[in-house]
């Protein structure tokens, strides 16, 4: 999702949304909320096999496609759209930023199985905040025979779908990071119930839990601020694409929906509506644009541009998603109509990595305001 894309990555969004089309139709995903499993295991594995969406950010001697950041954010607007009920944000994001970053045997061996398609991985940080904090990491880590965790980690993205988590946890040396096997002794895995049923979470415990260090000890937090930024502007990304999805089905409706003899999308007042709507998503995929333009490159300002973009389409996905149930009336209402699952999707995304308003900080710290 480059300000300005290639010929190549339309390309990719088109395949991506051809795939979404079979895959990740609103039966689609009510099949997944209500089956239990958080995901469809065949379309996971056609998405691997077909296009390759697991490792597109992975290296091609790990048997990934060897792309950058900017494709994979074009796949996470699309799979915004959709609502794409997979852990796909955990698993291609979050484990695959992560294991690049560290580097190493174990981690090239995890990616080349993500890559496959074969593994589901997953990320857990955060303890009592929602973003992500060195100082409210008190998960440790000891060293004897081998490394073994202890702690809790009670919202973990995809917890219960992961053969892999890797777990951020203190150490004599600092936050370091270790990656748990989900048959490991001493690990308890709780599937919560939240709001936004296409999107699983799960509360992770570890008791003296085995685990194999990544990277270096005391090193973890370095990694993890640049882990972040990715997971802020995929999320963007996300929810610019959700938002540009709910505002095109509003639309649809009301050139339909009669009143008066007439549409009621052809009314003045409705129409200004749509117009403040139309410039809020347009604005959100600027924002998530340039955000992703910057982390692919690494630019000195990535970390305040994530922000603001995680800031900015939280709040537009949100204000979006609710005035549709309010211009699609009576039928908007009900909770069979796809206007909530979006709804559910925006505001359970508003908390993810960070509250807006906890970014709004993170924004003045870093620019020198505080």
């Amino acid at each position: 999702m480059a300000l300005i894309t290639t010929d190549e990555q339309e390309a990719l969004r088109d395949v991506m949304r051809g795939f979404l089309r079979k895959y990740s139709k609103e039966s689609d995903v009510r099949t997944v909320m209500d089956g239990g499993s958080g995901y469809d295991a065949e379309a996971w594995r056609t998405a691997a096999e077909q296009i390759g969406v697991q490792g597109l950010a992975i290296p091609e001697e790990m048997g990934g496609g060897g792309y950058g950041f900017d494709e994979l954010a074009i796949v996470m607007e699309e799979a915004g759209r959709t609502l794409y009920p997979a852990p796909l944000l955990s698993t291609a994001v979050l484990a695959t930023s992560t294991l690049l970053a560290v580097g190493g045997p174990h981690a090239a061996d995890l990616l080349a199985r993500i890559a496959a398609g074969e593994l589901i991985a997953t990320l857990a940080v955060a303890e009592a905040k929602l973003h992500w904090d060195p100082d409210d990491i008190t998960t440790a880590a000891e060293k004897s025979d081998g490394w073994a965790v202890s702690g809790t980690k009670p919202y973990v993205l995809d917890g219960a779908q992961a053969g892999v988590i890797l777990v951020a946890a203190r150490t004599a040396a600092g936050v370091s990071l270790f990656a748990v096997e989900s048959h490991a002794d001493g690990l308890t895995i709780k599937s919560l119930e939240s709001m936004d049923r296409t999107r699983c979470m799960a509360a992770v415990s570890f008791d003296g839990t085995p685990a194999v260090l990544l990277g270096d000890d005391g090193s973890g937090w370095q990694t993890l601020r640049e882990v972040y930024d990715r997971a802020l502007v995929a999320l963007a990304c996300e929810q610019a694409g959700g938002a540009q999805a709910v505002l095109e089905m509003t639309v649809e409706y009301l050139n339909v929906r009669q009143q008066f003899g007439r549409p009621i999308g052809s009314f003045q007042a409705i129409k200004h509506r749509c117009a403040d709507l139309l410039v809020e998503v347009e604005s959100a995929r600027s924002a998530a644009a340039y955000a992703s333009t910057a982390v692919a490159a690494g630019s000195d300002d990535a970390s305040v541009a994530a922000s603001i973009a995680k800031v900015y389409c939280s709040q537009a996905f949100y204000h979006v998603a609710a005035e549709s149930i309010q211009m699609h009336g009576g039928i908007g209402f009900t909770w069979e109509h796809p206007a909530h699952l979006y709804f559910k999707r925006a505001k359970s995304s508003e908390a993810l990595f960070g509250w807006p308003a906890e970014h709004r900080d993170r924004i003045a710290k870093l620019i020198g305001l505080v």
